[in-house]
């Protein structure tokens, strides 16, 4: 009888052991419940034993779940959850690089199509040697670069002026007074040489009223900051020192400079040079100049260079050639057609412009001169307002603006509106100087004040971007249009009237 019980109990033992760590587990569902079928092999006559025992801690469901229905989805049947699509705004996605890429691709052919047409109608047209040409008809002859060269003399007219201030033999009125007429004279005396010179060429002539406007902002933002270390130094003279801006060539160490010391012929010089309009006695330097940085910017400089050249020559020229004839005879569909054909290769060539100038030309200068501050320009592609596009796209003009004019502007009591129009004027004007006025002064006060009004107004977002960028993609195409129309018929279509009754 010990030996049964004992054999019993242990075959029991087994049995419970089997079932805790689930070895020959079968799940029914038995009127909605789980069950456990267990096969145990007995000994001797004891056969199949079958036990069904209901489980409720295995992971199908939880005692919870059967109380809520029986009925659970799993993972495997749930496929669907609360979510937007991804081209809605509510979705948060913003990765839209293969749209961009897209858009760049299709961009690309379509323009391919457009060049290739343009060759197979018109050849080729570029000619590098003809470049030259604009700028000097006879090498013995070039009236812009000695107009470039002239402009010493108003650099140093205004060093002398500032010299003759710190100590005190100018009057701050009689100093007003000199500073003033050598401003003047920068400005007004290039464009009078510029337009009795009749061997002056167009390009040459421009290229040197861009030099004087330049140096016009410079040295005007030289007389401010001057007068305002006057003004918190109250004209005491200290020692000569030299500038930060002009590292001393026999020593390691870097002095910082203060008034009067700064008064000297090589720091108004790295001033005149530097890629800055903001005069400062002290610049922020780079430590040394990177090599290989500065052989890059120069081969961009090189090859940004011949490519404007030659898509000028083979894409610009021959639309802007057959737009003449519309333009004459004010036919619309016409002047809107080659309007929007050089809206294209006019908009291109404008943003090559861009890098090639703000990026790579500024980067070279600066680096050159071991100039620490390298923000040309700043994120103007996101624009989403027309004054946030001007304010960005320009840093060196926008910080001259608002540093020398739109400051003191609202200092003398001025309202905000009417200081940026001043400041939208002012910079109309400085940048088109070199060509005509009445265009700029027309476009600002006909277009660009109303549409800044209206986008900063009416449209917010990817609709405030859009319309920022019709504005650069149509507005310049129609700027050169009306200067290239006018540039024709003064020197082309009044010269032949004039020449055929004689």
């Amino acid at each position: 009888i010990g030996d049964i019980m004992e054999e019993t109990g242990a075959l029991i033992r087994k049995r419970r052991a089997t079932i805790s760590t689930g070895k020959g587990v079968t799940l029914k569902q038995v009127n909605g419940r789980s069950a456990v079928n267990e096969s145990i092999n007995g000994h001797g006559d004891s056969g199949n034993i079958v036990t069904k025992r209901n489980v409720s801690d295995l992971p199908s469901t939880t005692s919870k779940e059967r109380k809520k229905g029986r009925n659970v989805p799993s993972d495997r049947q749930s496929c669907h959850r609360l979510q937007e699509s991804l081209l809605s705004s509510a979705s948060g996605y913003r990765n839209y690089r293969g749209v961009l890429n897209w858009c760049v691709v299709m961009l690309v052919l379509s323009n391919a199509r457009l060049f290739l047409e343009n060759l197979l109608k018109y050849g080729i047209l570029v000619d590098p040697i003809q470049v030259v040409s604009l700028f000097i008809k006879d090498p013995y002859n070039m009236p812009a670069a000695c107009l470039v060269i002239v402009s010493n003399v108003f650099i140093v007219a205004a060093l002398y002026t500032e010299r003759r201030l710190s100590v005190g033999c100018f009057s701050e009125r009689v100093g007003l007074l000199v500073h003033s007429i050598n401003l003047s004279v920068t400005l007004c005396f290039p464009v009078a040489i510029v337009l009795m010179v009749k061997s002056m060429t167009p390009v040459g002539g421009a290229s040197a009223l861009g030099v004087y406007t330049v140096l016009f902002l410079k040295l005007y933002s030289y007389k401010d900051v001057n007068k305002w270390c006057r003004e918190m130094s109250h004209a005491k003279a200290r020692s000569l020192a030299r500038s930060l801006s002009c590292k001393s060539s026999g020593s390691e160490v870097d002095y910082q400079v203060s008034y009067p010391g700064n008064l000297t012929l090589r720091d108004l010089y790295y001033f005149v040079f530097a890629p800055t309009l903001c005069y400062e006695l002290n610049f922020p330097r780079s430590p040394r100049i990177r090599m290989s940085f500065l052989l890059r910017r120069l081969f961009e400089m090189l090859f940004f260079t011949q490519l404007l050249v030659a898509l000028t020559q083979q894409w610009m020229i021959p639309i802007i050639q057959s737009s003449m004839k519309p333009l004459e005879d004010m036919d619309l569909p016409m002047m809107m057609e080659r309007l929007l054909r050089l809206a294209v290769p006019n908009h291109l060539l404008w943003l090559i412009f861009f890098y090639w100038f703000f990026h790579s030309s500024l980067n070279f200068i600066a680096e050159l001169l071991q100039f620490g501050d390298r923000e040309f320009y700043r994120d103007w592609w996101n624009s989403e307002t027309i004054t946030y596009f001007w304010q960005n796209w320009n840093i060196p003009v926008h910080k001259w603006c608002l540093r020398h004019f739109y400051k003191p502007l609202l200092k003398s009591g001025v309202s905000k509106w009417l200081g940026q129009s001043a400041v939208f004027l002012a910079s109309a004007f400085f940048h088109e100087v070199s060509v005509v006025f009445v265009y700029s002064l027309n476009g600002v006060l006909g277009l660009q004040l109303p549409l800044a009004w209206f986008v900063a107004r009416f449209l917010r977002g990817n609709y405030g971007n859009a319309a920022v960028w019709i504005s650069l993609i149509i507005g310049q195409p129609i700027a050169v249009l009306m200067y290239v129309h006018d540039y024709y018929v003064l020197h082309y279509r009044e010269g032949s009237a004039g020449g055929g009754p004689e």
